[in-house]
């Protein structure tokens, strides 16, 4: 019976071709899809993009909205077309059009080389496009925010770059700058219209730095620098997040800042400096990296008296005379 039915439907799908009525279903769903691409594309690009996380608040989050934007862009009519595929299916060629016979191909269904083909050239000239588009806005936008380790393949052209040194630790952010002084802070604040880079470090466990106004990320490794670029370009408030799991409260690891304007960052830099001066004394000296220590209370590394990691419960206190 099944084989009967086959023949039946090929033979109506060969009648209908020869008459001229079977509709050109691929040109169908081309159609139909180049519409709705267009359109949700425009809705898209308008409404959407601009408003789309990180923001434009510097460079590479700017450059990084375009980059998921466009992304996106291409993303939709992909998506469209299967959509598209799965409901002309369903609508052409569901059972209930047929009766109690299953819809068949026959021999249209056999083979389309060309759109075979098309798909094929289509698909590879995307993936390629997308790796060459992703390489070339790495390096033109210097990494694009991410980390680069401590010797940055991609780095600014800026001649003047201002350094500010990100330092984790189980639970908080510290932000050192050691062209004032090497004073620590527990603010991030940056001027607007500089170029910034970020060294990254940790005091203890891995933690991650995601500056995401900023566009920044990268890992805090213990005794590793991981330098990130951005530049600044309108002023606003940041917030600083953990995004590497570091314990009992990573989820508790954020704090804030801003971007403020060169005159007041100054301000600001200078006050804080002159205010911290004798704290700052206290500090190891400024290093890219540093060694916590286990008895480090008292602000020392390793102290000569003390083990570095000492029995004693009494955490700063000096090893009792043997």
């Amino acid at each position: 019976m099944t084989d009967e039915v086959t023949e039946e439907n090929s033979k109506t799908f060969a009648a209908q071709k020869a008459a001229g009525e079977e509709p050109r279903h691929i040109w169908r769903m081309v159609a139909i899809w180049a519409v709705l691409a267009v359109v949700c594309d425009l809705l898209f690009y308008f409404l959407v993009g601009p408003h789309v996380p990180p923001g434009t608040m510097t460079n590479s989050a700017e450059e990084n909205q375009f980059d998921f934007n466009v992304l996106l862009l291409i993303a939709l009519p992909v998506m469209l077309a299967i959509w598209v595929y799965l409901a002309y299916s369903l609508v052409m060629w569901r059972s209930s059009r047929w009766g109690d016979a299953e819809p068949v191909g026959g021999a249209q269904a056999r083979t389309r080389l060309g759109v075979q083909v098309g798909w094929i050239a289509t698909t590879t000239v995307m993936v390629l496009g997308l790796f060459l588009f992703g390489t070339v806005e790495l390096i033109t936008n210097n990494g694009a925010g991410g980390a680069e380790g401590p010797n940055p393949i991609w780095t600014p052209t800026s001649a003047t770059i201002l350094p500010v040194q990100v330092i984790g630790q189980q639970w908080k952010w510290t932000y050192r700058y050691p062209t004032f002084g090497g004073f620590e802070s527990q603010q991030l604040i940056v001027p607007d219209n500089t170029t910034i880079a970020f060294h990254v470090t940790s005091l203890d466990v891995i933690h991650s730095f995601w500056a995401y106004q900023l566009s920044i990320k990268a890992d805090a490794n213990p005794q590793q620098d991981d330098v990130a670029y951005t530049t600044t370009k309108e002023l606003g408030s940041v917030t600083v997040r953990c995004s590497e799991l570091c314990g009992l409260w990573h989820g508790a690891m954020y704090n804030y800042g801003k971007v403020v304007p060169k005159d007041q960052f100054m301000a600001w830099a200078k006050a804080t400096q002159a205010a911290n001066a004798a704290n700052t004394k206290l500090l190891p000296p400024f290093a890219y990296t540093y060694v916590p220590d286990a008895n480090g209370a008292d602000g020392g590394f390793y102290p000569d008296n003390v083990d570095p990691y000492s029995n004693s419960e009494v955490y700063g206190a000096k090893q009792p005379a043997s």
